[in-house]
């Protein structure tokens, strides 16, 4: 049976970024793991959501379980890591943050994933990161890594004992982000008194900065069947913003929205101008 890995680095990077795809690709009978490399420590929530929980890393990892049924994710695979937050902030600082994480430390934790269940397709973030997050960069280059360290028997060695043996993907993904939706996002915010530049619950996120990269797009993927899905997923997530879910818009646009997800293909590469891709697993059996 195919298996599709996603590899980010919070609860709720699965289903604010990829949720419908993974939606879809569960519902076609993909196996759907999730790589999660933190329980996303850093931040604040409201009091209220506190209730009944130890701290913060429960309540997320609580709200990611949620979404995990909603979005048909067989396994979520924690990589033990603490969130580091943004650049500058104590969390980056923490002992046990993923920043301070050696980088083949965490490589070698993704490619034991990948040898354990041996996917056919891996997502993650793309080199920016989505929005320039510092663990979403440092996921996206470890995972880049692991999918190419998974199939090398000289790499992590060690495995073997544990019997997780060499394994190669097929595909390479990332997510991409259009600049078109950006755009209307930053259109809309300033309408309904929101900064785009700080943006989300702490604010640490310059939706203005984002909106200048522009990422290839070599896959476009049709989610609107799977919409209710991924909205039902982003609704576990009551301590984070989400677009999608805090502000009302009519059906016909937040389909135009959210309807399409978009993916570079990082592996194999594309060479010349290839058309658009409209599954991520082209040329594999599912």
């Amino acid at each position: 049976m195919p298996l599709l890995l996603a590899v980010f680095a919070h609860p709720d990077d699965e289903t604010f970024g990829p949720g419908g795809s993974l939606a879809k690709y569960a519902a076609s009978g993909v196996r759907v793991h999730y790589a999660c490399a933190t329980k996303g420590e850093a931040g604040e929530a409201p009091a209220e959501l506190l209730t009944g929980y130890e701290d913060l890393a429960e309540l997320r990892t609580t709200e990611l379980e949620c979404a995990a049924r909603f979005l048909g994710i067989e396994q979520v695979h924690f990589l033990g890591y603490r969130d580091s937050g943004m650049p500058a902030s104590p969390d980056n600082l923490h002992p046990s943050s993923l920043q301070q994480a050696p980088d083949q430390e965490v490589i070698g934790k993704i490619v034991a994933v990948i040898r354990q269940i041996r996917p056919q397709v891996i997502v993650t973030f793309d080199p920016h990161g989505a929005y320039g997050h510092p663990d979403h960069i440092k996921i996206h280059r470890a995972a880049t890594e692991a999918f190419h360290a998974a199939a090398d028997p000289d790499r992590f060695p060690e495995q073997g004992a544990q019997g997780l043996q060499p394994h190669q993907a097929q595909r390479l993904y990332y997510t991409a982000f259009p600049r078109r939706i950006l755009r209307f996002w930053l259109w809309l915010l300033p309408l309904a008194g929101k900064d785009p530049s700080r943006f989300g619950v702490n604010q640490d996120i310059d939706l203005r900065a984002v909106a200048e990269w522009s990422p290839e797009i070599t896959t476009r993927i049709n989610v609107r069947p799977y919409l209710p899905a991924k909205l039902k997923a982003a609704a576990c997530y009551q301590s984070q913003t989400a677009p999608m879910r805090d502000f009302p818009l009519p059906h016909w646009l937040r389909t135009w929205l959210m309807g399409v997800e978009n993916f570079t293909r990082a592996y194999p590469s594309v060479t010349g101008r290839a058309n658009v891709e409209r599954d991520l697993f082209t040329g594999i059996d599912h």
